[in-house]
């Protein structure tokens, strides 16, 4: 499955959520660390809702970029 991650800049670290999924998110350093972490959590957190016996949500969202005018 491939989830859709979304990765925020803060003032000193990077964060990231999973639109589809409520409550997985992480932080990192670097972009690059911050990828690996959500990758870890989004892994982890499935495990914790198959241990639960939750269904696991397909992935629905969807990541486009839209041209503006500056």
């Amino acid at each position: 499955m491939r989830y859709a991650i979304v990765i925020e800049k803060g003032e000193g670290n990077y964060g990231a959520y999973v639109p589809d999924l409520p409550g997985c998110v992480a932080t990192g350093r670097t972009i690059e660390e911050t990828e690996r972490s959500i990758q870890e959590a989004i892994e982890f957190h499935l495990e914790g809702m198959r241990a639960d016996g939750l269904p696991i949500p397909e992935p629905g969202s969807r990541v486009e970029y839209v041209e503006v005018a500056a």
